[in-house]
């Protein structure tokens, strides 16, 4: 049995986002699926994985962890000689990297997952959308995404020359808005529109894409 364990729903981003990681570097886990809608990720014996009551929660033999994005750093960092690097090559790369990693979070993620929510989530559980949040927050985006396309002009990557988290972390909420309306504000984007078409053509990232058809 594999030492490592995913704990979640692959149709959570923050679960598929750690499991784009460990596709990448190819290590072996075992999925955990948590029923959130029998509320398993409220019992007491998921809560000692995650007290939070959220997914995902990951375990590397008796290292348990939770949130993703530390998730994947600790695995971009622990199996650092395995699969895709992850990392950039130098101090300095590394602190772009950062960088990036913290607008993903701060900047990017506020308004894509509210537009993910109302437009992919929200259909999905028959909820109505919201027009008024839709509005606001594709605005909102359209300015980060406006960032991005400055950057992507200096870096065929957000952080160097190579494939890192920080381009990694994007990929659930951009795989989200690529099925909704709000696609056209990463198509009116050319740098960006090309940089998300190459990121999410990646192979581990269709094995995230297959898990959530099991």
């Amino acid at each position: 049995m594999a030492p490592v364990k995913v704990h979640g729903t692959p149709l959570s981003t923050a679960t598929m986002r750690a499991l784009a990681a460990l596709y990448e570097k190819d290590i072996p886990f075992e999925f955990v699926n948590v029923d959130m809608k029998a509320g398993e990720h409220k019992k007491d014996s998921f809560l000692q994985l995650n007290p939070f009551g959220q997914v995902p929660a990951f375990e590397d033999g008796d290292l348990k962890l939770f949130e993703s994005r530390a998730i994947t750093q600790y695995i971009a960092h622990e199996y650092q000689d395995k699969g895709t690097q992850l990392l950039c090559p130098s101090t300095k790369l590394m602190a772009l990297m950062s960088v990036w990693m913290e607008v993903e979070a701060h900047q990017f993620d506020t308004a894509a997952s509210k537009l993910a929510w109302e437009q992919f989530y929200k259909p999905f559980f028959g909820l109505t959308t919201d027009s008024a949040a839709v509005e606001e927050n594709e605005a909102k985006l359209s300015k980060v995404l406006d960032v991005y396309e400055t950057r992507l002009g200096e870096s065929k990557y957000l952080a160097c020359g190579c494939f890192t988290l920080a381009d990694l972390h994007h990929l659930p909420a951009l795989h989200c808005l690529l099925l909704t309306p709000s696609k056209k504000l990463l198509d009116s984007h050319p740098r960006v529109s090309a940089w998300v078409s190459d990121i999410t053509a990646r192979p581990a990232w269709g094995k995230v894409i297959a898990l959530q058809k099991m």
